[in-house]
């Protein structure tokens, strides 16, 4: 709970902070994200939380990014490990803020119980990026996915949520 509150007064303090009017593009190689996830399934498995890190970067200004991240859950009797790589459609909204549109793979392992077990899935997701300055900003990523591509199909909405750090 205290990381959890460490976090929410991040996003509090970074919020208040002066948006500066260049976009995160001109600055950054590429920005480093670090936050909470969430996951809710919807055919199966108990709801769970843990952390997530990921790192995007722009190979096509305007048209096309791409982020590679990792998840770990580890909660209601259930243990993963997720790794994505989602591609993005950048749709800028303000100089400060910026809307992404995306889907890409994800391939995940659970570690709970004697099997472990891994399932490859496809992954939706809209990403929502707030630059507080030119380096720090804060983001918020619902997701859905699906794995039909075995006879039993799983759904399951997920969130995540944290801070961004523009690398040099």
């Amino acid at each position: 709970m205290g990381a959890l509150r460490a976090l929410a007064m991040g996003v509090i303090l970074l919020s208040g902070s002066r948006a500066f009017g260049q976009t995160k593009e001109a600055d950054h190689v590429a920005v480093l994200e670090i936050g909470g996830a969430a996951d809710w399934g919807l055919t199966e498995g108990p709801s769970t939380v843990g952390g997530t890190v990921a790192v995007e970067v722009t190979p096509i200004e305007r048209w096309l990014e791409v982020e590679a991240g990792i998840a770990a859950f580890g909660t209601n009797g259930r243990r993963e490990v997720s790794t994505d790589l989602v591609f993005k459609k950048p749709f800028p909204l303000l100089p400060a803020v910026e809307l992404m549109a995306g889907a890409g793979p994800e391939l995940a392992w659970n570690l709970s119980g004697r099997r472990h077990t891994r399932s490859l899935s496809a992954e939706l997701a809209l990403d929502v990026m707030f630059w507080s300055t030119r380096r720090l900003g804060w983001y918020v990523e619902p997701s859905y996915n699906f794995s039909g591509f075995r006879a039993r199909s799983d759904r399951s909405l997920g969130v995540t949520a944290g801070l961004l750090v523009g690398l040099p």
